[in-house]
C-alpha cells in the first residue's frame, strides 16, 4: 500500500437531502491500519478547467465604421512589417505613430465633431483599443486640438525641459522645415 497518495477519485452519484452548486469528490485514501478512509472534496478534482468562449458583443453602429478600422488595422500591419532599410532609428516608427493618430481622430470625430456613433460603440472603441483615449482626452483641451502624440509634450523627453518643435506655431519658427523626431510631425500647433 501507498501511504498518503489518493488512490481513486470518485464522483457522487448519491443524492442528497440538499441540492449543492458543485459537485461532490470523494477521495479514498489507504491507511497505515489497513482501515480505508474517505474524505469529501469540493475541489473539483478531475473536472475540466473552464473555457472562456464568449465572443465580442459589438454595439450597434459597429459594422459602419469596422470597414475602416479594418484597413487601418492592415495599414498598421504593413507599417510594422516594412523593412527599415536606410531609415533613422527614430524614423522606423513614424508610420505606425501616423496610423494610430488616424485611428483615433477617425473615432474622435465620428463621436464629438460629427455625432454619426453612440456613446456606447465610442466607448467600445477606447476600451479594445482602437483608440488611443489618452491622446482623445488631450484633444479635448483648449491648446491640444491638434496634438499629434503624447510624447510632443512631455518636457522630460526634450533639452532643456521644454515641448516638441512641432508644438511651435508656424509663424514664429525659422524658414525650415523641421519634423519630430519622436513622431515625423511637421507642426501639431493649435493656431496653424
Amino acid at each position: 500500500m501507498i501511504l498518503g497518495r489518493t488512490m481513486n477519485v470518485i464522483k457522487s452519484t448519491t443524492k442528497s437531502a440538499i441540492d449543492l452548486p458543485f459537485p461532490l469528490y470523494f477521495q479514498i485514501q489507504p491507511s497505515n491500519l489497513g482501515r480505508t478512509s474517505y474524505r469529501l472534496s469540493t475541489s473539483g478534482v478531475g473536472e475540466m478547467p473552464k473555457v472562456k468562449t464568449s465572443k465580442i458583443k459589438y454595439p450597434n453602429g459597429w459594422e459602419l465604421i469596422e470597414p475602416t478600422l479594418r484597413e487601418l488595422d492592415s495599414k498598421m500591419r504593413e507599417a510594422e512589417i516594412d523593412p527599415q532599410d536606410g531609415k533613422r532609428k527614430c524614423e522606423a516608427l513614424w508610420p505606425i505613430f501616423k496610423i494610430s493618430h488616424q485611428r483615433s481622430r477617425y473615432i474622435f470625430d465620428l463621436f464629438h465633431k460629427r455625432s454619426e456613433i453612440s456613446r456606447e460603440l465610442y466607448e467600445f472603441c477606447l476600451e479594445q483599443g482602437y483608440a488611443d483615449a489618452n491622446l482623445i482626452a488631450k484633444w479635448k483641451k483648449p491648446g491640444y486640438e491638434r496634438l499629434c502624440c503624447l510624447r510632443c509634450i512631455q518636457p522630460r523627453d526634450h533639452n532643456f525641459g521644454t515641448t516638441c518643435v512641432c508644438r511651435v506655431p508656424k509663424h514664429l519658427r525659422e524658414e525650415k522645415v523641421v519634423e519630430c523626431v519622436h513622431c515625423g510631425c511637421r507642426g501639431c500647433a493649435s493656431g496653424d
